[in-house]
């Protein structure tokens, strides 16, 4: 592999990561609901999740859901389920006072992690992204080690820049705004997720194109 492939991988992926969709919308929420590190946490189990996914397209998943369209159906069915339960819950809460980011947001560690891997697990679409990005951009014939480097390099900065948005968001003024306005941010956040996961549910068992984005 050569540098350009390396440097057309990464703008693909940091334009791929600034685009909206249901992982960028829980980063920032996090981050701003719950501080620094909670963002962090959540955008490192997105980040999991989503190098996971680019390790599943080089290993042929892309292939698979192609070959047997009722499983890719069945894993949008269930994102579609957890991104309407999502969205029901940001809904039920918009009212709710925040805790305070001292004393709340250490133990919720765990919960903020695992938040993000179900999040970017309710999105297949990014296996059949990652699969025509992959194609398109590296060579055939990538050795173990080789694949591994693919992944490590989109972990690191997926890892990178929701550290970036959590540092940017849990400062005192992102928070403070956040308080104002948050019945209707978070009811904003809610529709946005809720339409989401209803995108995924009308498309049925029918697999998506290999250029859709990973929003």
């Amino acid at each position: 592999m050569e540098a350009a492939h390396w440097l057309a991988f990464n703008l693909t992926l940091l334009a791929a990561f600034l685009s909206p969709g249901p992982a960028m919308l829980v980063a920032l929420r996090a981050s701003l609901k719950g501080g620094r590190a909670a963002g962090i946490a959540t955008g490192a189990g997105l980040a999991l999740v989503a190098a996971g996914w680019t390790g599943a397209a080089l290993m042929g998943l892309a292939a698979v859901f192609v070959v047997v369209p009722w499983l890719y159906g069945a894993l949008k069915l269930a994102g579609a389920v957890y991104l309407s339960w999502l969205a029901w819950t940001i809904w039920r809460d918009a009212r709710a006072p925040l805790p305070e980011v001292a004393g709340e947001v250490a133990p919720a560690l765990g919960r903020a992690f695992a938040g993000g891997v179900l999040v970017n697990l309710a999105n297949p679409k990014s296996v059949l992204f990652a699969g025509a990005v992959l194609v398109v951009i590296f060579p055939a014939g990538l050795s173990a080690g080789q694949a591994a480097l693919v992944v490590a390099n989109h972990f690191l900065l997926e890892v990178l820049g929701y550290a970036l948005i959590a540092w940017a968001l849990s400062r005192p003024t992102a928070r403070a705004g956040y308080l104002r306005a948050k019945r209707w941010l978070d009811r904003l956040a809610a529709l946005v997720l809720g339409a989401l996961g209803m995108q995924l549910l009308a498309q049925g068992v029918r697999p998506a194109g290999p250029l859709e984005g990973t929003a």
